[in-house]
């Protein structure tokens, strides 16, 4: 068993953090108060390959592994987690174009997605439903030419702000089964915005609630087959659950690092605050729970790349312990810098803020307990 990454491997990873720390890094703040991020930074990713990680290459894609995925996105998270799990989300729809539309439909979308001159936001949660996603009311009427679709998404990340939405709407009965995926573009007839949500975190994210009020969408932006919609959702679920641990994985460890720095230079009661016992078991601590998490997220994305059975069961095991994990180590990176961690200038508060809604999305981690649950009765 190697647990070493390859030299590709260690390629992508520092080219990614490079990225981040040059070109995203010194900016997250400023990007924070102004409450978006620039979309000049996204073909500046899109000549990496990060705008269709895992999009096939006969596709145009860079055709990544799971695996080396998680290594972009903890790299890109080590400069700052807002950017990289906004980046998450517009890959697992140029995936969902790839792997689910017609050749005519990828033709359409899939070039301005890889280059990222198109950004895509997805939309499945609704006001009444969120973990109980297929309980979703936005209904699609088909026409000769259109869908015509009519109900609320909520907590959508880029809503306003993309350029392109994949929506899940309900073309159906009221089963998973009832559930189509369309493309609605931005300016589309019938399609509007809520106000900008105050967020906790992620506040260079822009999130708001997307309305369709009787919102056109040509016939051919339906995306895959009609009733498969759901399917296709959940079939993304256990790569997006890799892809925020490996977020949460990426700023725990920047925040650990930058916290090892600090204990280094202040000093108490005649000496550096490194040089105390009990400060150093909770160094110790931190960094048995970053490499623990560290090699169960790297073998969970092994089994999804593997096809291995149990995949669902250790991606869903994987999210939960990462992203509790990162939320912690944070915190207590937080209490290291004493009155300093709770200040801006710092970046720390930063993190703690953005890697909360980490245990949430993707299903929260109440909802990952019951999947491991599930699988052990089975």
């Amino acid at each position: 068993m190697d647990f070493a990454l390859s030299e590709e491997q260690t390629a992508i990873f520092d080219m990614a953090r490079d990225f981040g720390a040059s070109h995203i890094a010194p900016f997250a703040r400023e990007w924070e108060a102004a409450g978006e991020i620039p979309k000049s930074l996204w073909p500046q990713l899109a000549e990496l390959g990060f705008g269709g990680l895992y999009v096939r290459e006969e596709s145009g894609g860079s055709g990544l592994s799971r695996l080396d995925a998680t290594l972009v996105f903890e790299a890109l998270s080590m400069a700052c987690p807002t950017v990289a799990s906004f980046l998450s989300i517009h890959n697992m729809c140029a995936a969902m174009i790839d792997k689910f539309g017609s050749p005519a439909l990828r033709d359409k979308y899939l070039p301005r997605a890889l280059s990222m001159e198109t950004f895509f936001s997805y939309c499945l949660t609704e006001p009444g439903s969120g973990s109980d996603a297929a309980a979703l009311k936005t209904k699609a009427l088909k026409s000769n030419t259109d869908f015509t679709l009519t109900g609320t998404k909520a907590f959508i990340s880029g809503g306003g702000y993309s350029d392109a939405y994949i929506i899940m709407a309900r073309t159906g009965d009221d089963s998973p089964k009832g559930i189509t995926a369309l493309i609605v573009e931005d300016g589309a007839e019938g399609l509007s915005f809520g106000g900008l949500e105050d967020k906790m975190g992620w506040r260079a994210q822009p999130t708001r609630q997307v309305q369709l009020d009787e919102c056109k969408t040509p016939i051919e932006n339906l995306l895959g087959d009609e009733g498969l919609g759901f399917s296709y959702a959940m079939a993304g679920l256990d790569g997006g659950r890799l892809n925020i641990a490996a977020c949460s994985l990426g700023a725990a460890q920047q925040a650990f690092d930058t916290t090892r720095a600090y204990m280094a230079e202040r000093k108490a009661f005649g000496k550096s605050i490194d040089q105390f016992q009990a400060l150093q078991f909770r160094l110790a601590d931190m960094e048995i729970e970053l490499q623990s998490g560290r090699i169960f997220l790297r073998q969970a994305a092994w089994k999804l790349d593997n096809g291995a059975p149990d995949a669902t069961h250790f991606c869903a095991m994987a999210k939960k312990l990462v992203t509790d994990m990162g939320s912690k180590v944070a915190n207590d990176c937080l209490q290291l810098h004493g009155g300093y961690g709770y200040l801006a200038d710092y970046g720390i508060e930063k993190t703690v803020r953005d890697l909360r809604v980490h245990q949430i999305l993707e299903g929260t981690n109440e909802i990952m307990r019951m999947i491991v649950a599930r699988g052990l009765r089975a």
